[in-house]
C-alpha cells in the first residue's frame, strides 16, 4: 500500500493552516499545533525545513510566526511534498540512489515509473489554493464517481 509518512501528511496540513492566513499575517506554531493536532516539536522540524526551502518564512518576536513566501495558488502540494519526502518512487526500482539491475528487462517497470509519473503530476497540479477553496477539483472528480455509482447500481 502507498503511504505518505506522516511528515508529509502534517506538513501539507500545516501549510493549509498557513495558507488560510496569507492575507491576515504570520500563524503561530501555536495555533497550527492546536488547529492541526499535531506537536509544536514535530511541526518545528516540518517548518523548519520548509522555511530553508523558501516554500514559508517566518517572523520573530510579538506578532510573528510563518507565512507563505508566495500566494496559495503558487504552491503545489507536490512541491511541500518533494521538499519533506523527497522524489517519488513508488518502487525501489524508480528510487535513484537504490538502482536497478533490472530496468532494461524489468515487464512493470514502465508501468511503475509511468504511475509515479502521473501521481507526481496530480499533486503539482493541485496547489494550497486548490485546498483554501475546498477541493473543488477533488470534490468534482468524487461527485462524479458517486454519480457513475448510482447510475449502474
Amino acid at each position: 500500500m502507498l503511504r505518505l509518512s506522516t511528515k508529509g501528511q502534517y506538513g501539507v496540513r500545516a501549510m493549509y493552516e498557513i495558507a488560510k492566513a496569507h492575507s491576515v499575517g504570520p500563524v503561530t506554531i501555536r495555533e497550527i499545533s492546536e488547529k492541526q493536532d499535531v506537536s509544536i516539536s514535530y511541526l518545528e522540524q516540518i517548518l523548519n525545513k520548509l522555511r530553508k526551502s523558501g516554500i514559508i518564512r517566518s517572523r520573530k518576536g510579538p506578532g510573528g510566526g510563518y507565512m507563505l513566501s508566495r500566494g496559495p495558488e503558487k504552491v503545489s502540494i507536490g512541491e511541500i511534498l518533494k521538499e519533506l519526502e523527497g522524489p517519488i518512487a513508488i518502487t525501489s526500482c524508480l528510487d535513484p540512489s537504490a538502482g536497478c539491475i533490472r530496468i532494461d528487462s524489468c515487464v512493470t517497470h514502465l508501468l511503475w515509473k509511468s504511475l509515479g509519473e502521473n501521481i507526481e503530476r496530480f499533486l503539482d497540479s493541485m496547489t494550497l489554493e486548490d485546498l483554501l477553496k475546498g477541493n473543488q477539483i477533488i470534490q468534482t472528480g468524487n461527485k462524479a464517481k458517486k454519480g457513475r455509482r448510482a447510475k449502474t447500481v
